[in-house]
């Protein structure tokens, strides 16, 4: 007899980013502390395509790809490194992502993502980006670091900015 496979979490109940930067659909294969895939599937219906005419070129944003495999490293992460209370996972920084084909709705994008260097407060990761067979991107490093949400700077408040139109005065 097997023992049964555990299931495979939620994305909303692991990120907390949502419509319209949810860029995860869903895990498909999750190994905590090795590695996981994930699929995004790439729509017409998503907003940066909306101001679009039908001539323009289709391709979908390299940095939504970069986040969309960004966020599956952050679902790994929080399986690698379960964050304390009060932590924060956030984004270090990004090297050698190279692009090798397009992205077009109605692509289904399989993000492979491992952990190349897990770390006590830092988690390190490479991996790549697929559309069936073909290699669409590849990361050589991507780093997600946990740092204490009391000892980060909230947002400070700003002025509402005056709206200007083009050819139109400012609307204060």
């Amino acid at each position: 007899m097997t023992a049964p496979v555990p299931a495979l979490p939620r994305v909303t109940d692991l990120l907390p980013h949502r419509y319209p930067m949810l860029l995860v659909d869903r895990v498909t294969e999750l190994v905590p502390g090795e590695r996981i895939r994930t699929v995004k599937a790439v729509t017409l219906n998503e907003p940066w395509y909306a101001a679009l005419s039908p001539a323009a070129a289709h391709d979908y944003p390299q940095s939504l790809l970069v986040e969309s495999w960004g966020q599956s490293a952050g679902l790994l992460a929080s399986a690698v490194t379960e964050a304390p209370t009060g932590q924060v996972m956030l984004f270090g920084s990004v090297a050698d992502a190279e692009f090798h084909l397009p992205v077009l709705p109605g692509d289904v994008i399989e993000h492979r993502v491992r952990v190349s260097r897990a770390l006590s407060d830092s988690v390190i990761f490479e991996g790549s980006s697929h559309r069936g067979d073909e290699t669409v991107m590849t990361v050589t490093r991507m780093v997600m670091a946990f740092r204490p949400a009391d000892q980060l700077r909230p947002a400070e408040p700003t002025a509402p900015r005056p709206s200007v139109r083009p050819g139109r005065e400012a609307i204060q």
